[in-house]
């Protein structure tokens, strides 16, 4: 029986790259899936692609591909594809810097772009969001609108025999289901498979994530040579079922543990987890340690797709002002509160317009809360609040600033800064409004 390999690349956009290079280099792949798009990366990706026409796509894109490209097509014992969703807001041009690295490198790679998820022009004024707003009341705010597509675009890339498939926003599991269907030759409504295909999506998608990764507390739950985590690869065969690993001699730790731990990750309803693809249940899925770090995922199904796709719609809401100073030594957590209480004063008395307004020790009560039997020997302010207007937003950081000579004694190490929110929202979209293709 055929048995598909597909390895994570990336889990966000700014993952460590060496893990995934490892992959590509000893895993034995036929799959790469670099998978890098957040909701709000994409509404700040078409925020730079405003100001480059050029740009917006991943900034790392460059490095990635040309650490793995080497090992990419049918140079190798099995032939290696990569997919990824580092295109962002601009996939064309992400697909066009893979062809230039490709050709400085001396390979003949043939380059896919996805596209059709850009709905922008498709809203109308009168569509509410999930907060409440009309997309009409964001006004010249409204940067962004990003259909998350499934795997019909990829489909039609690896059918036109792409070695590498640059997409924009396509859901994370949709990235890893894809080839699942290519290569088996599931049908579009096989809900079983696809059900079980987008588990392994969901358990690949976040990469160090289910091999150890934000799983590692000393003591309770130890991995070994987390430094050199490796990410996590899914043998998988024709039904659908998979064995969950990672590269023989790699750090981290695949276990039913760090397996149970991304499964309910960011799954609302694990009996119908809505996807583009299928309605996954994943109610029923269990872990099998079939040996070290190789857990066997089984139990899944799926129910028909959704009728409509999620929007993730990007706009500008403000300016959020941050300035921070620390204090050490004896009295250091009277001392910052006193700054906090200075600082909070001043800018009332200057009239600064703010929301949202955050005046915390951190390593006090930033999380939990004050606690008032804790004498820490340091601490550190931090203000921050948002503001409509930038002028307020800076103004926030320069206070905490001159606390350097207008504050408490014994602050240092003062930090100040200012950026524009890119806020999202979501509403839905019929799939018949949203035209997934590929550019060549």
């Amino acid at each position: 029986m055929k048995t598909l390999r597909i390895g994570s690349g990336a889990g966000y956009s700014g993952d460590r790259i060496e893990p995934a290079v490892e992959l590509a280099e000893q895993g034995n792949l036929d799959y790469l899936v670099f998978e890098c798009l957040a909701e709000r990366t994409i509404a700040l990706a078409q925020q730079a692609r405003i100001n480059d026409p050029q740009g917006g796509y991943d900034p790392l894109l460059s490095e990635r591909m040309r650490r793995v490209l080497p090992f990419v097509g049918a140079q190798n014992a099995r032939r290696l594809r990569v997919i990824t969703n580092m295109g962002a807001a601009n996939p064309v041009s992400a697909a066009n810097e893979v062809r230039r690295i490709a050709s400085e490198l001396g390979l003949a790679l043939k380059v896919v772009a996805v596209i059709g998820d850009d709905v922008l022009d498709v809203l109308q004024p009168e569509f509410l969001l999930d907060n409440g707003q009309t997309v009409g009341s964001l006004g010249d705010r409204l940067i962004s609108a990003n259909a998350y597509l499934g795997v019909d675009g990829i489909l039609d890339a690896l059918r036109a025999d792409a070695d590498v498939v640059i997409t924009g926003r396509v859901a994370d599991p949709s990235l890893f289901l894809a080839p699942q269907m290519f290569e088996f030759g599931w049908a579009a409504d096989d809900w079983q498979r696809l059900g079980r295909g987008t588990l392994v999506g969901h358990l690949l998608e976040c990469a160090g994530q289910v091999s150890g990764g934000y799983f590692a507390d000393p003591g309770f739950k130890d991995v070994e040579d987390l430094a050199r985590l490796g990410f996590p690869l899914a043998e998988i065969d024709a039904d659908g079922e998979a064995v969950i690993t990672k590269v023989a001699g790699s750090g981290g730790r695949v276990s039913r543990a760090t397996c149970t731990e991304q499964l309910i990750y960011e799954v609302h309803d694990p009996a119908a987890y809505l996807t583009p693809d299928v309605t996954a249940d994943f109610s029923q899925a269990e872990f099998v340690e079939e040996g070290v770090d190789r857990v066997r995922a089984q139990g899944a199904g799926g129910d028909a797709r959704p009728e409509q796709l999620k929007v993730s719609v990007g706009y500008l809401d403000g300016w959020i002002g941050e300035g921070q100073m620390s204090y050490g030594g004896p009295g250091a957590v009277a001392r910052a509160q006193l700054a906090r209480d200075v600082v909070l004063k001043r800018l009332e008395l200057m009239g600064v317009k703010m929301q949202d307004v955050r005046a915390e020790l951190i390593g006090m009560d930033s999380l939990h809360g004050p606690r008032s039997n804790v004498e820490p020997w340091e601490v550190r302010l931090r203000v921050a609040a948002r503001c409509e207007d930038r002028v307020d937003a800076v103004r926030i950081g320069n206070e905490v600033e001159t606390l350097y000579t207008n504050g408490p004694s014994g602050g240092g190490g003062a930090s100040k800064s200012v950026r524009q929110v890119v806020a999202v929202a979501s509403l839905l979209l019929p799939r018949s409004q949203v035209n997934p293709r590929i550019e060549v």
